[in-house]
Protein backbone atom coordinates (compact mmCIF):
# COMPACT_ATOMS: atom_id res chain seq x y z
CA UNK A 1 0.00 0.00 0.00
CA UNK A 2 1.72 3.35 -1.14
CA UNK A 3 1.70 6.41 1.61
CA UNK A 4 1.29 9.67 0.17
CA UNK A 5 2.80 12.34 1.63
CA UNK A 6 0.57 14.77 3.60
CA UNK A 7 -0.18 18.24 1.93
CA UNK A 8 1.04 19.98 5.05
CA UNK A 9 4.70 18.11 5.46
CA UNK A 10 5.05 19.23 1.78
CA UNK A 11 3.60 22.75 2.10
CA UNK A 12 6.85 23.57 4.28
CA UNK A 13 9.59 21.47 3.32
CA UNK A 14 9.09 22.82 -0.26
CA UNK A 15 10.66 26.13 0.87
CA UNK A 16 14.20 24.98 0.98
CA UNK A 17 16.83 23.16 -0.81
CA UNK A 18 17.08 20.65 2.18
CA UNK A 19 13.29 20.50 2.82
CA UNK A 20 12.77 19.68 -1.09
CA UNK A 21 15.89 17.08 -1.41
CA UNK A 22 14.56 15.62 2.19
CA UNK A 23 11.01 15.12 0.59
CA UNK A 24 12.56 13.93 -2.46
CA UNK A 25 13.91 10.60 -0.36
CA UNK A 26 10.97 10.48 1.69
CA UNK A 27 8.62 7.99 -0.47
CA UNK A 28 12.06 5.54 -0.90
CA UNK A 29 12.65 5.98 2.77
CA UNK A 30 8.94 4.87 3.71
CA UNK A 31 9.22 1.89 1.39
CA UNK A 32 12.24 0.70 2.11
CA UNK A 33 12.21 0.50 6.25
CA UNK A 34 8.80 -1.14 5.31
CA UNK A 35 10.68 -3.57 3.61
CA UNK A 36 13.62 -4.13 5.68
CA UNK A 37 11.45 -3.95 8.92
CA UNK A 38 8.29 -6.38 7.51
CA UNK A 39 5.92 -3.89 8.60
CA UNK A 40 2.21 -3.61 6.70
CA UNK A 41 0.54 -0.28 6.32
CA UNK A 42 -2.40 -0.41 8.57
CA UNK A 43 -4.08 3.16 7.22
CA UNK A 44 -7.68 2.96 6.37
CA UNK A 45 -8.32 3.33 2.37
CA UNK A 46 -8.49 7.41 1.43
CA UNK A 47 -6.89 8.37 5.13
CA UNK A 48 -3.56 10.10 5.36
CA UNK A 49 -1.00 9.17 7.81
CA UNK A 50 -0.60 11.67 10.93
CA UNK A 51 2.29 14.48 10.89
CA UNK A 52 3.14 17.32 13.14
CA UNK A 53 6.00 20.21 12.04
CA UNK A 54 8.90 18.13 11.70
CA UNK A 55 7.73 14.46 10.12
CA UNK A 56 4.69 12.15 9.57
CA UNK A 57 3.83 8.97 11.74
CA UNK A 58 1.92 6.07 9.35
CA UNK A 59 0.27 3.45 11.67
CA UNK A 60 1.91 0.04 11.08
CA UNK A 61 1.14 -4.14 11.66
CA UNK A 62 4.29 -6.08 12.36
CA UNK A 63 4.87 -9.36 11.49
CA UNK A 64 3.61 -10.40 14.12
CA UNK A 65 0.75 -8.96 13.88
CA UNK A 66 1.19 -6.25 16.80
CA UNK A 67 0.14 -2.77 16.04
CA UNK A 68 3.01 -0.11 15.83
CA UNK A 69 4.16 3.23 14.15
CA UNK A 70 6.54 3.99 12.37
CA UNK A 71 7.74 7.59 12.67
CA UNK A 72 10.16 9.28 10.06
CA UNK A 73 11.34 12.96 10.65
CA UNK A 74 13.00 15.56 8.90
CA UNK A 75 16.74 15.29 10.25
CA UNK A 76 17.31 18.15 12.67
CA UNK A 77 18.74 18.59 16.15
CA UNK A 78 15.94 17.11 18.05
CA UNK A 79 15.34 14.33 15.83
CA UNK A 80 19.02 13.09 16.21
CA UNK A 81 18.30 13.39 20.16
CA UNK A 82 14.62 11.60 20.66
CA UNK A 83 16.10 7.97 19.95
CA UNK A 84 18.55 8.48 22.95
CA UNK A 85 16.20 10.07 24.80
CA UNK A 86 13.70 6.94 24.59
CA UNK A 87 15.87 4.74 25.35
CA UNK A 88 16.75 5.77 28.54
CA UNK A 89 12.92 6.10 29.33
CA UNK A 90 12.58 2.71 28.38
CA UNK A 91 8.94 3.22 27.88
CA UNK A 92 8.56 4.84 31.52
CA UNK A 93 6.52 7.82 31.42
CA UNK A 94 6.90 7.77 27.63
CA UNK A 95 6.12 5.99 24.31
CA UNK A 96 8.41 2.67 23.73
CA UNK A 97 10.73 2.62 20.88
CA UNK A 98 10.58 -0.55 19.25
CA UNK A 99 13.54 0.05 16.71
CA UNK A 100 15.15 2.80 15.19
CA UNK A 101 17.70 3.31 11.87
CA UNK A 102 20.07 6.25 12.32
CA UNK A 103 20.83 6.26 9.06
CA UNK A 104 16.94 7.18 8.02
CA UNK A 105 15.83 9.02 11.18
CA UNK A 106 12.98 6.03 11.09
CA UNK A 107 11.66 5.02 14.64
CA UNK A 108 9.25 2.28 15.34
CA UNK A 109 7.51 2.94 17.99
CA UNK A 110 4.28 0.92 19.78
CA UNK A 111 1.28 2.68 18.84
CA UNK A 112 -0.95 4.82 21.30
CA UNK A 113 -4.48 6.30 21.08
CA UNK A 114 -4.00 9.16 18.93
CA UNK A 115 -7.75 10.41 19.91
CA UNK A 116 -6.92 10.41 23.72
CA UNK A 117 -5.05 13.24 24.69
CA UNK A 118 -4.23 15.35 27.50
CA UNK A 119 -6.09 18.20 24.98
CA UNK A 120 -9.35 16.51 25.64
CA UNK A 121 -9.44 15.82 29.37
CA UNK A 122 -10.64 19.18 32.06
CA UNK A 123 -7.80 20.91 33.10
CA UNK A 124 -7.85 19.57 36.32
CA UNK A 125 -7.48 16.46 35.40
CA UNK A 126 -5.04 16.90 32.83
CA UNK A 127 -2.75 18.92 35.64
CA UNK A 128 -2.53 16.17 37.47
CA UNK A 129 -1.64 13.88 35.01
CA UNK A 130 0.88 15.95 33.55
CA UNK A 131 2.13 16.70 36.75
CA UNK A 132 3.05 12.75 37.55
CA UNK A 133 4.08 11.96 33.58
CA UNK A 134 6.69 15.10 34.12
CA UNK A 135 7.69 13.12 37.17
CA UNK A 136 8.88 9.76 35.07
CA UNK A 137 10.53 11.40 32.82
CA UNK A 138 12.92 13.18 35.24
CA UNK A 139 15.15 10.63 35.64
CA UNK A 140 18.99 11.37 36.43
CA UNK A 141 22.04 11.76 34.49
CA UNK A 142 24.64 8.59 34.43
CA UNK A 143 27.89 8.51 33.42
CA UNK A 144 27.29 6.61 30.40
CA UNK A 145 28.80 8.61 27.38
CA UNK A 146 24.84 8.82 25.64
CA UNK A 147 24.21 11.42 28.37
CA UNK A 148 26.98 13.33 26.77
CA UNK A 149 25.46 13.99 24.13
CA UNK A 150 22.17 15.68 25.09
CA UNK A 151 22.31 19.30 25.19
CA UNK A 152 22.46 21.33 28.50
CA UNK A 153 19.66 24.15 29.21
CA UNK A 154 22.61 25.80 31.43
CA UNK A 155 23.86 26.43 28.08
CA UNK A 156 21.13 27.49 26.33
CA UNK A 157 20.07 30.03 29.09
CA UNK A 158 24.20 31.59 28.50
CA UNK A 159 23.72 32.01 24.25
CA UNK A 160 20.42 33.22 25.53
CA UNK A 161 22.43 36.27 27.42
CA UNK A 162 24.05 37.11 24.14
CA UNK A 163 21.51 35.96 22.00
CA UNK A 164 18.28 38.13 22.98
CA UNK A 165 19.76 41.30 23.55
CA UNK A 166 20.88 41.53 19.75
CA UNK A 167 17.92 39.89 18.28
CA UNK A 168 15.43 42.41 20.54
CA UNK A 169 17.61 45.84 19.00
CA UNK A 170 17.83 44.18 15.35
CA UNK A 171 13.88 43.78 15.32
CA UNK A 172 13.58 47.67 17.21
CA UNK A 173 13.14 46.97 20.24
CA UNK A 174 9.79 45.46 19.49
CA UNK A 175 8.19 45.24 23.26
CA UNK A 176 9.21 46.87 26.56
CA UNK A 177 12.50 46.83 27.87
CA UNK A 178 11.45 45.92 31.16
CA UNK A 179 10.57 42.11 29.91
CA UNK A 180 13.55 41.58 28.04
CA UNK A 181 15.68 42.03 31.50
CA UNK A 182 13.16 39.95 32.98
CA UNK A 183 14.09 37.38 31.24
CA UNK A 184 18.08 38.16 31.07
CA UNK A 185 18.28 37.87 34.62
CA UNK A 186 16.70 34.70 34.67
CA UNK A 187 19.50 33.17 32.09
CA UNK A 188 22.66 35.22 33.64
CA UNK A 189 21.48 33.21 37.30
CA UNK A 190 20.82 29.80 35.54
CA UNK A 191 23.07 29.69 32.85
CA UNK A 192 26.05 29.28 34.94
CA UNK A 193 26.61 25.47 35.83
CA UNK A 194 27.83 24.89 39.55
CA UNK A 195 28.12 21.68 41.33
CA UNK A 196 24.71 22.35 42.98
CA UNK A 197 22.96 22.22 39.85
CA UNK A 198 25.02 19.87 38.11
CA UNK A 199 23.52 17.63 41.11
CA UNK A 200 19.83 18.82 40.16
CA UNK A 201 20.04 18.03 36.36
CA UNK A 202 17.29 15.58 35.15
CA UNK A 203 16.48 14.68 31.28
CA UNK A 204 13.71 17.75 30.29
CA UNK A 205 10.95 17.20 27.67
CA UNK A 206 10.84 20.51 26.44
CA UNK A 207 7.97 20.60 24.40
CA UNK A 208 5.67 18.98 27.07
CA UNK A 209 2.52 19.90 26.12
CA UNK A 210 -0.84 18.44 26.81
CA UNK A 211 -1.42 17.32 22.99
CA UNK A 212 1.89 15.49 23.26
CA UNK A 213 0.51 13.32 26.24
CA UNK A 214 -1.54 10.24 24.74
CA UNK A 215 -3.05 6.93 26.56
CA UNK A 216 -2.21 3.99 25.30
CA UNK A 217 -5.17 1.93 23.93
CA UNK A 218 -6.83 -0.55 25.43
CA UNK A 219 -6.72 0.85 28.89
CA UNK A 220 -10.06 1.42 30.43
CA UNK A 221 -9.58 4.70 32.03
CA UNK A 222 -13.24 5.43 32.85
CA UNK A 223 -12.86 2.64 35.58
CA UNK A 224 -10.17 4.39 37.16
CA UNK A 225 -11.43 6.46 40.28
CA UNK A 226 -8.52 9.23 40.26
CA UNK A 227 -6.27 11.51 37.85
CA UNK A 228 -3.24 9.86 39.43
CA UNK A 229 -4.28 6.49 38.50
CA UNK A 230 -4.98 7.25 35.05
CA UNK A 231 -1.39 9.03 34.84
CA UNK A 232 -0.10 5.56 34.60
CA UNK A 233 -1.78 5.28 31.10
CA UNK A 234 -0.54 8.11 29.53
CA UNK A 235 2.68 8.59 27.94
CA UNK A 236 4.49 11.36 26.26
CA UNK A 237 5.71 11.55 22.97
CA UNK A 238 7.63 13.60 20.22
CA UNK A 239 10.47 14.45 22.74
CA UNK A 240 12.81 17.43 22.45
CA UNK A 241 15.36 17.02 25.22
CA UNK A 242 17.82 18.80 27.46
CA UNK A 243 19.55 18.27 30.43
CA UNK A 244 18.64 20.48 33.01
CA UNK A 245 16.28 22.02 35.73
CA UNK A 246 12.61 20.25 35.64
CA UNK A 247 11.20 23.54 35.39
CA UNK A 248 11.99 24.26 32.16
CA UNK A 249 9.43 22.11 31.25
CA UNK A 250 6.12 23.89 32.38
CA UNK A 251 5.96 26.43 30.12
CA UNK A 252 4.61 24.66 27.23
CA UNK A 253 1.39 24.13 28.98
CA UNK A 254 0.82 27.77 29.46
CA UNK A 255 1.25 28.77 26.17
CA UNK A 256 -1.63 25.87 25.22
CA UNK A 257 -5.90 25.83 26.13
CA UNK A 258 -6.04 30.07 27.12
CA UNK A 259 -8.97 29.92 25.35
CA UNK A 260 -10.03 28.04 28.34
CA UNK A 261 -9.39 30.80 30.89
CA UNK A 262 -12.56 32.69 32.46
CA UNK A 263 -12.91 35.88 30.24
CA UNK A 264 -12.31 37.97 33.38
CA UNK A 265 -9.42 37.61 35.86
CA UNK A 266 -7.56 35.69 32.48
CA UNK A 267 -4.57 36.76 33.95
CA UNK A 268 -4.87 35.64 37.83
CA UNK A 269 -5.99 32.36 36.37
CA UNK A 270 -3.21 32.06 33.87
CA UNK A 271 -0.87 32.89 37.14
CA UNK A 272 -2.82 30.15 39.19
CA UNK A 273 -2.96 27.80 36.34
CA UNK A 274 1.36 27.95 36.56
CA UNK A 275 1.53 26.96 40.08
CA UNK A 276 -0.56 24.22 39.98
CA UNK A 277 1.26 22.60 36.97
CA UNK A 278 4.11 22.98 39.22
CA UNK A 279 2.96 21.56 42.34
CA UNK A 280 1.42 18.81 40.69
CA UNK A 281 4.85 18.17 39.19
CA UNK A 282 6.73 18.51 42.54
CA UNK A 283 8.12 21.53 40.84
CA UNK A 284 9.58 25.00 42.24
CA UNK A 285 6.77 27.35 40.89
CA UNK A 286 8.54 30.14 41.33
CA UNK A 287 11.13 28.79 39.07
CA UNK A 288 9.32 27.07 36.82
CA UNK A 289 7.43 30.78 36.27
CA UNK A 290 10.61 32.67 35.65
CA UNK A 291 11.61 29.61 32.95
CA UNK A 292 8.20 30.34 31.31
CA UNK A 293 9.17 34.05 31.00
CA UNK A 294 12.34 33.30 29.27
CA UNK A 295 10.73 31.05 26.67
CA UNK A 296 8.41 33.07 25.89
CA UNK A 297 10.15 36.27 24.99
CA UNK A 298 12.28 33.82 22.61
CA UNK A 299 9.65 32.53 21.15
CA UNK A 300 7.97 35.91 20.61
CA UNK A 301 11.14 37.01 19.10
CA UNK A 302 11.57 34.02 16.67
CA UNK A 303 7.79 34.82 16.03
CA UNK A 304 8.82 38.51 15.24
CA UNK A 305 11.74 37.41 12.84
CA UNK A 306 8.95 35.32 10.42
CA UNK A 307 6.47 37.19 8.28
CA UNK A 308 3.38 36.23 9.11
CA UNK A 309 3.05 35.60 12.66
CA UNK A 310 2.17 38.59 14.56
CA UNK A 311 -0.63 36.74 15.94
CA UNK A 312 1.36 34.10 17.50
CA UNK A 313 4.24 36.86 18.45
CA UNK A 314 1.50 38.67 20.52
CA UNK A 315 0.08 35.63 22.82
CA UNK A 316 4.12 34.48 23.39
CA UNK A 317 3.88 38.27 24.71
CA UNK A 318 0.75 38.00 26.85
CA UNK A 319 1.95 35.19 28.23
CA UNK A 320 5.19 36.41 29.01
CA UNK A 321 4.33 39.73 30.48
CA UNK A 322 1.61 38.27 32.26
CA UNK A 323 3.54 35.77 34.19
CA UNK A 324 5.95 38.59 34.76
CA UNK A 325 3.06 40.18 36.40
CA UNK A 326 2.27 43.46 34.48
CA UNK A 327 0.81 42.57 31.10
CA UNK A 328 1.90 44.39 28.13
CA UNK A 329 -0.21 47.09 27.14
CA UNK A 330 -1.91 46.94 24.04
CA UNK A 331 -2.15 43.33 23.21
CA UNK A 332 -5.39 41.40 22.59
CA UNK A 333 -7.12 39.42 25.82
CA UNK A 334 -6.62 35.62 26.32
CA UNK A 335 -10.03 34.56 23.88
CA UNK A 336 -8.65 36.84 21.33
CA UNK A 337 -4.98 35.42 20.74
CA UNK A 338 -4.39 32.91 18.12
CA UNK A 339 -5.05 29.20 19.31
CA UNK A 340 -2.04 27.17 19.68
CA UNK A 341 -3.37 23.58 20.76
Amino acid sequence: MSVEIPDGLRLKYRRSVEGRAWLGRLPHLIESTLWNWQLRVDLPAGADPWHGTSGMVIPVTTSGGEPAALKIAFPHEEALTEPLALRLWAGHGAVRLLRSDESSGALLLERLDSGRTLQQLPMEEATVIWGNVLQQLSIRPATAAEWQKIPRIAATAERYCDELPQRWGELNEPFGRWLLEAALEVCQTRGVLTPQSSASEVLVHTDLHFMNILARPNQDMDAVDTPAGQSRHYVAIDPQVQLGEAEFALAPCLWNRLHELPRRGAEAALRRRACALADAAGLDGELATQWAIVREVENALCYLERSGHGGDAQRSLWVASTLAGKTLPGLPGAHDLPMLC
